[in-house]
């Protein structure tokens, strides 16, 4: 059973218990068969939740509660001023930062924005910024560095809007520019992927000191669905395809691709955001002091042997 639909059994269920309380308010005894739905429920939940696939991983990184990256800034930072443009062609809604406070810290938050309906969604275009988004993102990382402040950057998109527009705008150039200036930063960068971490489009944020992920958020070089289309011919097998490229949190930490993983609750963050937000606010309090401190010729040389450990070990 999918989780998909053990969570339309849960929801069945739990319109049963209510039904039930209603009649137990008015005398009739339900508590026998409340406590057998309460069994169930659990039972389903970890049965579900104990012994979860990597597309159930997929499904959870996806899902529509989970909250973007606008509810993690105002959890985690203090006094957050947005800041918006390129000032080279437009603002890109899918691409969300600026300035905030951390315990007192002056930091830069970049992060890619997920709308929670299909108003929203169309605005920010669904997580997938354009080129304008990437160019913006790298100003900010700029004047990031200009007033030595360290950068913190949240990643949850499927991936580069990948239309014509945005091509004849220089899609690639950006992403790799991006990409390039990251690098090269004297400033600390964490990044954490919340979500989706997909192709290009996440790495252009993803460039970090430190890479930490959700327990079900996923990291890959392309969609399950666009692996299984050139793999296996067929967009369908993304399940199969799931298992074989190693996107979950626990693959990549095996493989020394992330540093950390921020455990979830069961069913996920959306069930208790506030466990995750105080758990990132945590690693952040350690992490960022211990960075601040390094040289700046040290933060770029760890970065970029990072990132060539990372390259070696999987030409192994």
């Amino acid at each position: 059973m999918s989780l998909q639909e053990v969570e339309i059994k849960i929801k069945e269920i739990e319109l049963e218990l209510l039904k039930l309380n209603e009649l137990g308010e008015q005398g009739i005894d339900i508590e026998g068969t409340r406590q057998e739905l309460i069994k169930s429920k659990e039972k389903l939940l970890k049965d579900a939740y104990g012994h979860m696939s990597a597309y159930d991983r997929v499904y959870l990184a996806r899902h529509v509660d989970r909250p973007n990256v606008k509810e993690y800034v105002a959890a985690i930072f203090d006094d957050f001023i947005e800041l918006h443009g390129d000032r080279l062609y437009r603002d890109d809604p899918s691409i969300y930062g600026g300035i905030a406070l951390f315990k007192g810290m002056p930091v830069t938050v970049i992060g890619t924005v997920k709308g929670k309906s299909v108003e929203e969604n169309l605005e920010c275009n669904f997580g997938m910024a354009s080129p304008e988004g990437y160019r913006k993102a790298v100003r900010l990382m700029k004047q990031a560095e200009k007033f030595h402040r360290p950068i913190i950057t949240f990643i949850d998109t499927p991936g580069a809007y990948p239309g014509i527009k945005a091509e004849k705008h220089g899609q690639g150039e950006a992403i790799a520019r991006a990409i390039m200036e990251m690098s090269r930063l004297n400033v600390p960068v964490i990044s954490i992927v919340i979500g989706e971490g997909g192709s290009g489009g996440a790495l252009a944020l993803g460039v970090a000191n430190r890479i930490v992920m959700l327990e079900n958020a996923i990291y890959s070089v392309l969609s399950p669905e666009g692996f299984a289309s050139i793999l296996y011919k067929d967009s369908s097998k993304a399940k199969e395809a799931s298992e074989v490229m190693k996107l979950t949190a626990n693959d990549l930490y095996q493989l020394h691709v992330i540093d950390h993983i921020i455990k979830e609750p069961m069913g996920g963050i959306q069930n208790n955001k506030e466990l995750v937000f105080m758990q990132i606010t945590q690693y952040l309090e350690k992490e960022l002091p211990i960075l601040v401190k390094k040289k700046k010729s040290q933060i770029v040389e760890e970065r970029y042997t990072k990132f060539r450990e990372i390259g070696n070990g999987s030409e192994e």
